[in-house]
């Protein structure tokens, strides 16, 4: 049985530019491709780039892979046109950059209404800006606007870390308030947020330090850079066999006749509560969508 929950432990970026990076696309095992407009093309290139990713948009073939398409801010020469080009298109999502207050999202919401964008079609934002760790609260609470249409967080740490000087050592000490307040205010409004990049593309290991420690702060999953960096990160967002084996033993104990009503249950020498039967309930769900994702490839 389908879930309402999507995997997004991956979510790839592809410069709109380079053709044959987004036909390869096509058969990369990333859980989520962000077509890129913006800082991966040059502004001499934009307009092509434009035409180039709505087409293949329109083409289609990415399979369950879900697709978002990061367009130029509205108060860029392009934004507009970007907004309306992707609106034709029909992807997933539109992903827009350099968000900083409540109002822009509004902006957002009213050049959807524009364009007429199809319904499904959802938003993701960037939270890059030291602006933004000041607002997140108010930013993540217009979700509560449809209109808005705000479902995912995607962290720009590079660009937060210009923007504040903080540097992006080992372990991530400077930027791990803005990770944890960042995931704290798109969990109040029910938001999925996905963390930033790792830039060291070859260091495989310090990639998966990476990727579990944002896993272990909240985080659904990692925008990446390079291919080789899917597989690990689908490997730290995924539940492991072991996790998933209990999680189905806590469900089924709490959903016994003889232990209806019960708030605290002994397991395995364990104690667990009802909250502890919610987090295993969607530890679940994850695992099923993941092999439901995995079996459509």
């Amino acid at each position: 049985m389908p879930t309402s929950i999507r995997p997004r432990r991956s979510v790839l970026y592809m410069p709109g530019s380079n053709a044959r990076a987004l036909e390869k696309a096509r058969m990369l095992a990333a859980d989520a491709l962000i077509l890129d407009l913006e800082d991966a093309v040059a502004p001499d290139a934009k307009v092509s780039a434009r035409e180039q990713v709505t087409a293949a948009v329109k083409a289609g073939g990415y399979g369950k892979r879900e697709i978002a398409i990061r367009v130029n801010g509205l108060s860029t020469p392009w934004g507009m046109d970007d907004f309306r080009a992707a609106a034709e298109a029909k992807p997933d999502a539109i992903l827009v950059p350099k968000i900083s207050s409540a109002d822009e999202m509004h902006d957002i919401a009213r050049a959807l209404a524009q364009v007429g964008a199809d319904g499904a079609m959802r938003i993701w934002i960037m939270i890059e800006t030291a602006l933004s760790a000041f607002r997140l609260e108010q930013i993540a609470a217009t979700a509560k606007d449809d209109k808005t249409r705000l479902s995912v967080f995607i962290l720009g740490t590079n660009d937060y870390a210009k923007e504040t000087r903080a540097r992006i050592t080992r372990g991530r000490a400077g930027l791990t308030p803005f990770l944890a307040s960042s995931v704290a205010a798109a969990r109040a409004y029910g938001i999925d947020v996905i963390d930033g990049v790792y830039n060291d593309i070859a260091n495989i290991d310090g990639l998966k330090e990476e990727a579990t420690q944002a896993r272990d702060l909240g985080f659904d999953g990692k925008t990446i850079i390079h291919p080789s960096h899917i597989a690990p990160c689908n490997e730290a967002f995924s539940p492991s066999e072991e996790e998933v084996l209990n999680a189905r033993k806590v469900v089924s104990a709490f959903e016994q006749p003889e232990n209806r009503g019960k708030g605290v249950l002994q397991i395995d020498g364990r104690m667990y509560e009802i909250l502890h039967a919610e987090i295993a309930k969607r530890t679940v769900a994850v695992a099923d969508a993941i092999r439901e994702r995995e079996a459509a490839q």
